[in-house]
């Protein structure tokens, strides 16, 4: 699993106060395969999708990861 997606991952669980283990499955939003070869291929790429009630933007770069409560 790509850094960036396993950073938002961890960001999640804790704003939700579980394990990421306890999440949705990941693939029911995205494919995290083609996802960390899209962001491994390019570094100035910026993906953003929804995921367990939240809005994921990830990059541009390695270390940009924001997850913002999409209710709000």
């Amino acid at each position: 699993m790509h850094p960036a997606l396993a950073t938002a991952l961890d960001r999640i669980a804790a704003r939700k106060g579980c394990a990421p283990t306890a999440l949705p499955p990941l693939y029911e939003a995205v494919d995290p395969e083609a996802l960390a070869a899209v962001l491994e291929s390019n570094p100035d790429v910026t993906v953003r999708f929804e995921y367990a009630g939240y809005r994921v933007v990830l990059g541009p770069g390695p270390d940009e990861v924001g997850v913002i409560d999409s209710r709000g």
